[in-house]
């Protein structure tokens, strides 16, 4: 599986302001960007803490990048909710029946919240203990036909996703604007690194609405002989 984690972020590195509302970093040119990398990709993946933030619907918005089902629908790519406590609404954007939709939990989600997400059509993936186990669960969805993962963020689960050794491609937009605070979500939350930082090749730069689009690779460790 090839994952390719994309972003928005502020001068400062912020994705949003403290108050974690969504805030525009970028324009109309990277929106197409943003939509044709979601055409292309088989999934879309996000935590359940931007289900809960900003009910997002994870389709693409321009249709006509999609191939069609066999009645001539658009197909659009599955959605993916990192949700180690089934913590998504019932009523949620994600869970409607816009595309499949998988949601990743763990042995410590509630029986009674799994049963009710199940009734929603969302196809339930266990993997871990008390977290989602991301490497196992990641396995699980390429053995359901998942080749091009999209991981659009949070913080939290960019973060568990390169601590896990899982990202191959980072694709950042930075935008002409600074937002500031201490507690302001940043790309990559969660506990940090302390040692052995994840390293990036840069690839390529370009102008982008006020801003730059970089894209970076993750190398690939090559075993000691």
């Amino acid at each position: 599986m090839h994952v390719v984690v994309n972003a928005a972020m502020s001068a400062d590195g912020k994705l949003s302001s403290r108050r974690r509302e969504q805030i525009k970093i970028s324009g109309s040119e990277d929106f197409e960007r943003v939509d044709q990398l979601r055409a292309d990709s088989d999934a879309v993946m996000v935590g359940v803490g931007t289900v809960l933030a900003d009910d997002p619907s994870l389709t693409v918005d321009e249709t006509d990048l999609l191939p069609q089902s066999g009645d001539g629908t658009p197909r659009h790519p599955a959605r993916v909710v990192a949700d180690s406590r089934a913590r998504t609404p019932l009523d949620a954007r994600i869970v409607d029946d816009a595309a499949t939709t998988y949601l990743l939990v763990s042995d410590a989600a509630p029986a009674e919240r799994v049963e009710a997400l199940s009734a929603t059509d969302a196809e339930i993936v266990t993997a871990g203990e008390r977290r989602t186990d991301l490497d196992a669960a990641l396995d699980a969805l390429e053995a359901a036909g998942i080749e091009q993962l999209m991981v659009e963020g949070g913080g939290e689960l960019i973060y568990s996703l390169f601590a896990a050794d899982l990202v191959d491609e980072l694709i950042v937009f930075v935008g002409p604007t600074v937002i500031g605070g201490r507690d302001a979500p940043t790309l990559a939350d969660g506990e940090g690194f302390v040692d052995e930082f994840p390293a990036l090749q840069l690839d390529s730069i370009e102008r982008m609405d006020g801003g730059v689009l970089l894209r970076w690779s993750v190398p690939v460790n090559e075993p000691n002989s």
